[in-house]
């Protein structure tokens, strides 16, 4: 499957509908009007093989592409609420959203020399990548914290990832999995075991399908997961003996940020060639100015941009509507033509399931609840790499076979975050008091 566009939203000059072409579009989602600004800060020549972004003529506005981790929910409600607000447009920007998928590798595409000008995703696999020529460089790292899970049922007593020994871990591909792998390494054991090999120092690895359905069935002993997505999808199921919902007691969760290897994830990337050339540094700096106030919007305004996201994830309706998008308006345009390059295809799912899958309302609103959570605080200011985080992430990479050497110092580059929060002095860009809402569990994450 090629990465499709999900947005193609003309900035200052218009926002235009279509029908998604792998499903009948649903009506049109309407979101209701904002409750808030986001919060003022508290007291206290270029290369043939770099496209530029085009120009629509007369207008000033720059056509920009922004590939996506995984398909659109919750875990990118910042960029949403950028389009929805008019942070985009207010950069002269038309931005197209492009949705990953299970055979889609972000960092893949975004190395193409005709890719998308920005990329979201998990630093370690692009790093990786890196490796092997990519030229992509984080300039905006969103997430300060990691939400990769393992969980396993209770009674099968499996707390620790020194106890997958003889066991079948379930993790997904396209570097989604390094920080599972890395913690069984940690603790001697290879993924390659066999009906003959030893049970004491090697775990069965299989990658496994996608949502929550491999643990329910029991195909895997542990299965991956995210702490905003596929665990949620869990505690919204019915338990078939007991009838009701899934409860946290029945599960054994793993949580990488207690044993030393969660890495750094969802961050904006850029090619180094694409930066180097032209005004496209300048484009760079507008693009994460808006996205950064659209996380921080969303923050400050969660219920606004779980409608956003729910928009988004259901691939939003038919219909053209003229000039900016409007605070009550669906941020989402439906599936356009295919974007150019062809994205990596892998025959194992990575995280997630169909489009329509955990689109409801109450998973949107426990997604943002958490993703809001992986990002606040931000002590240096959103966007801004924490060398002491950048350097565990190498480290811990490194140390798992996941790169052969500490990425060079160009890797990231935070003097385009910096530049861009130096003109939100008005907003609270770190969220030092930011705390966690509490959100109800609905069946089927309705």
């Amino acid at each position: 499957m090629r990465a499709r566009p999900l947005l193609a939203f003309a900035g200052v000059v218009g926002l235009v509908l279509g029908a998604c072409a792998s499903q009948p579009a649903p009506s049109r989602t309407s979101v209701p009007a904002p409750s808030r600004a986001p919060s003022a800060r508290p007291s206290s020549s270029r290369p043939a093989s770099s496209p530029a972004p085009s120009a629509t003529p007369d207008s000033g506005v720059t056509s920009v592409r922004l590939q996506l981790q995984w398909l659109p929910q919750a875990q990118f409600a910042g960029y949403f609420a950028a389009v929805a607000q008019g942070y985009y447009a207010a950069e002269n920007l038309a931005v197209e959203i492009i949705p990953g998928g299970p055979d889609v590798a972000p960092q893949t595409v975004g190395s193409q020399s005709d890719g998308p000008e920005f990329t979201v995703a998990w630093v370690p696999k692009v790093l990786q990548a890196r490796e092997h020529g990519s030229d992509l460089v984080d300039i905006a790292q969103v997430f300060q914290r990691s939400g990769t899970l393992s969980l396993s049922w209770v009674k099968d007593k499996i707390t620790d990832p020194c106890q997958f020994a003889g066991k079948t871990v379930g993790v997904w591909g396209l570097g989604n999995e390094f920080e599972v792998t890395a913690a069984a390494t940690a603790c001697g054991l290879t993924p390659n075991l066999t009906a003959s090999g030893d049970q004491a120092t090697r775990y069965r690895k299989v990658i496994q399908s996608d949502g929550v359905d491999p643990l329910i069935a029991k195909d895997v002993d542990v299965a991956q997961a995210m702490i905003y997505n596929e665990y949620a999808r869990i505690l919204e199921t019915t338990d078939p003996t007991t009838h009701a919902l899934y409860q946290p007691s029945d599960l054994n969760v793993i949580n990488y940020n207690d044993y030393r290897t969660a890495m750094l994830q969802d961050a904006i990337f850029a090619r180094q060639s694409w930066l180097a050339a032209g005004n496209d540094r300048a484009v760079a700096v507008r693009f994460v100015r808006a996205s950064l106030k659209g996380w921080i919007y969303c923050r400050d305004n969660p219920q606004d941009c779980v409608q956003y996201s729910v928009a988004a994830a259901m691939g939003a309706g038919a219909g053209a509507a003229q000039g900016s998008p409007a605070p009550g308006a669906s941020p989402v345009a439906g599936r356009s033509p295919a974007a150019s390059g062809s994205p990596a295809v892998v025959d194992s799912p990575a995280p997630g399931s169909s489009p329509a899958a955990g689109a409801g309302t109450g998973h949107q609103a426990w997604m943002l609840n958490e993703i809001n959570a992986l990002i606040w605080p931000s002590p240096l200011g959103i966007g801004i790499v924490d060398p002491a985080l950048w350097a565990r992430t190498s480290a811990i990479a490194v140390g798992a076979g996941v790169l052969t050497a500490a990425p060079p110092p160009d890797a990231y580059d935070t003097s385009i975050a910096t530049e861009a929060l130096a003109t939100l002095s008005d907003l609270d860009t770190t969220g030092v008091t930011f705390e966690k809402g509490d959100v109800t569990i609905t069946a089927g994450g309705n």
